[in-house]
């Protein structure tokens, strides 16, 4: 008796390793498949009958690093499969889409309450992705950049490159370098391979991100190993006194931030700039990889999903990012300044408003 050939293993499109999912279980299976299963573990996730070739789920994925298995099942019983891994799942009703910006009135006040709370100048802007509301105090305001702008390096890479980095890639080691453990070597490696700084200040000038400066690389130093409603102001009430250097904005982090979200959708600016989606959903991947959560993460524990770029300086502490929480997705950027030396207190007032953003936005529904 001849044994039947194997089944051929289900061809998985998405998701895609070293990327975010949103939940999307696509690709093309074998002849004779009549169900499509996906499990993380041993949990099921979507179990769905197959008619044709082509199989698309919506399922809801661990708001973690997994590995999704796509399994094939014939009539017969015969069954292949195919283990996607290295995918940070966030929650469906996450998916990139954004709204009109307006200001809430309340969360404002809130914000003003705790930026007058803190001895130092501060910069603040937060929006839920979803409704548009949000609220500012200082946002345009220019504060000593730091590493935020290693994000806007990352993304003029990518614009650079054909196609996601590949794994183990010296670009993909690059860039991790650079985001997760925030290396200035890397960051200026890659600078130089794009053809300088130039190139990371034209793609902020082409977002109209004007209030940043990029000013060549970074130091490099020894390591021991609706109805309409009003606008959300951005606008300067205190200016920061610091010298030459890189710089930026609240304003300007924020809606860098929020490119990259809604181009993991292939909407917004960044896909006429040449940046693919799967390139934007791997660069949130690497983000969710960021450490240094006592800062916007201080006080929501495993409540939300972190995708951020810290920086700090002697004088200077920052946060930006995307805050993805079981409601769905704000962006927050809190940027904090003190001549003489910002301490703790910074990192504080960043959860604070985090917290205080998720909590309206959950009662908005």
């Amino acid at each position: 008796m001849i044994d039947a050939p194997a089944l051929p293993p289900p061809a998985v499109v998405a998701p895609a390793p070293r990327e975010v999912s949103f939940g999307l279980v696509a690709g093309s299976a074998p002849a004779g498949t009549r169900r499509v299963i996906a499990r993380v573990g041993e949990r099921v996730l979507g179990d769905r009958p197959l008619r044709g070739p082509r199989f698309s789920l919506r399922v809801e994925l661990p708001r973690s690093e997994v590995a999704v298995r796509v399994t094939a099942v014939t009539a017969a019983g015969r069954r292949s499969s195919t283990v996607v891994s290295h995918v940070v799942g966030l929650p469906s009703v996450a998916a990139p889409r954004a709204a009109a910006a307006r200001l809430h009135a309340g969360l404002g006040r809130s914000v003003r309450a705790l930026t007058r709370a803190f001895s130092g100048t501060s910069g603040v802007y937060v929006e839920d992705l979803a409704s548009g509301y949000g609220a500012a105090w200082n946002a345009q305001a220019r504060f000593p950049a730091a590493s935020t702008l290693k994000l806007a390096i990352a993304v003029a890479v990518l614009r650079a490159e054909p196609r996601k980095p590949a794994a183990r890639s010296e670009t993909a080691s690059l860039l991790h370098a650079m985001l997760v453990r925030s290396d200035n070597e890397a960051a200026n490696t890659l600078i130089a391979r794009i053809g300088g700084s130039g190139r990371v200040e034209e793609l902020l000038r082409t977002l109209d991100l004007r209030d940043s400066l990029m000013y060549g690389g970074y130091e490099v130093e020894e390591v021991r190993r609706p109805a309409a409603r009003a606008p959300i102001p951005i606008r300067v009430d205190s200016q920061p006194r610091f010298g030459v250097g890189k710089y930026t904005s609240a304003w300007d982090l924020a809606r860098l931030a929020r490119a990259i979200y809604l181009a993991a959708a292939g909407r917004g600016p960044l896909p006429q700039l040449g940046v693919t989606r799967a390139e934007a959903r791997h660069l949130l991947w690497l983000l969710a990889h960021v450490g240094d959560g006592a800062k916007l993460g201080r006080f929501l524990g495993s409540s939300a999903t972190l995708l951020h770029k810290a920086g700090w300086l002697a004088t200077a502490r920052h946060d930006n990012g995307l805050v993805v929480w079981n409601g769905g997705v704000f962006v927050a950027a809190v940027l904090t300044w003190k001549a003489g030396g910002v301490g703790p207190a910074a990192d504080v007032l960043a959860g604070r408003v985090t917290q205080t953003a998720r909590d309206v936005f959950r009662e908005l529904g």
